[in-house]
């Protein structure tokens, strides 16, 4: 990997013209499929946003906005310097918490529900990078598979009980979700570069590519919650389908889960549900996959998530009662 450094300015302002003729040497020179720039962390991820563009790389865009935060600090650094670190959330595609595994759930939900405050799109990553494929991590840093996705996926599958055919529902974003336009800003204490896999970088690139930026701020908070909603409708006829779905930190023994899915059955509590799906880590560590139709449930191990994800889709569904049922 070839690394190019830049001292003494910040890309914002006084080095504004260097980093412009640094991106189109690298270019130029190395034709990369990604570059991935990672700033100090002085300098505000929309300014270094408008540097990369106003570089005006042909045939580059910004794939990639992606922010690190320490979810034991989030707090005070947001207390201590919200300005500068509420920039980097709000303009972030991806936030990546990091020492999760020093952290307790309820502090990883509060770090969740304070930077949902400032960001209710981006992608969000709790699970510690080591146990995360590279797939995933890029999927994540590009979101290109977020809640709103498994979302979709499960109403693509779920065919309707009066016709027998697959209806769209309709739907409106809400946390985990995200706009293609959204990738274009990094973050920062991080960097921005262009190029495969990685970690918590910024990245910026070229060639069609994009750029991910990671910006580590920590945050702490003392804040909670963990799990962000979704919610879509969609009429046909005259039913109703709701879709539900949260992130969640939460962890689950198997046992749980089965009980959980064989309580939807329950139509007068929880409504008529027609599909639930779910990727949640479990107690032991492993993550769970979880499937489930009415009168029939899948519960298997399967590889890590960003972050838990749990979805529901039915009639008339008692969305409270749910996120009871999941303790989430």
């Amino acid at each position: 990997v070839e690394i190019t450094e830049m001292n003494s300015g910040c890309i914002c302002c006084s080095l504004v013209g260097d980093f412009s003729k640094a991106l189109h040497e690298v270019v130029a020179t190395y034709n990369p499929d990604r570059i991935l720039i990672e700033p100090s962390g002085v300098g505000k991820l929309s300014d270094v946003t408008k540097a990369v563009f106003e570089a005006d790389i042909e045939g580059a865009v910004i794939n990639s906005a992606v922010v690190v935060v320490d979810v034991n600090k989030c707090k005070m650094y947001m207390k201590n310097f919200g300005e500068f670190f509420n920039d980097q959330i709000e303009h972030a595609g991806c936030i990546y918490f990091s020492h999760t595994d020093k952290a307790t759930d309820v502090k990883i939900a509060e770090a969740v529900a304070l930077v949902r405050a400032h960001n209710a799109t981006a992608e969000i990553i709790t699970t510690p990078i080591d146990k995360l494929d590279i797939d995933s991590i890029i999927t994540a840093f590009e979101k290109r598979k977020t809640l709103n996705d498994l979302l979709n996926e499960l109403i693509e599958e779920e065919e309707c009980p009066v016709c027998g055919h697959h209806h769209e529902h309709k739907h409106h974003h809400e946390h985990g979700e995200h706009c293609e336009h959204e990738h274009h800003h990094h973050d920062h204490d991080e960097h921005c570069d262009c190029h495969e896999h990685h970690h918590h970088e910024h990245h910026h690139h070229d060639h069609d590519e994009h750029c991910d930026c990671h910006e580590h701020h920590h945050h702490d908070h003392d804040e909670h919650c963990d799990c962000h909603e979704h919610h879509h409708h969609h009429h046909h006829a005259d039913d109703v389908f709701t879709s539900w779905g949260r992130e969640t930190v939460v962890k689950y023994s198997a046992e749980q889960i089965e009980d959980i899915l064989s309580a939807l059955e329950n139509n007068e509590k929880y409504g008529f549900i027609l599909r639930a799906k779910g990727i949640v880590e479990g107690t032991d560590g492993k993550w769970i996959h979880f499937d489930y139709v009415p009168e029939e449930k899948d519960v298997r191990s399967g590889s890590a998530s960003t972050i838990g994800k749990i979805c529901v889709i039915g009639s008339k569904i008692n969305e409270a009662a749910i996120a009871e049922l999941f303790g989430a």
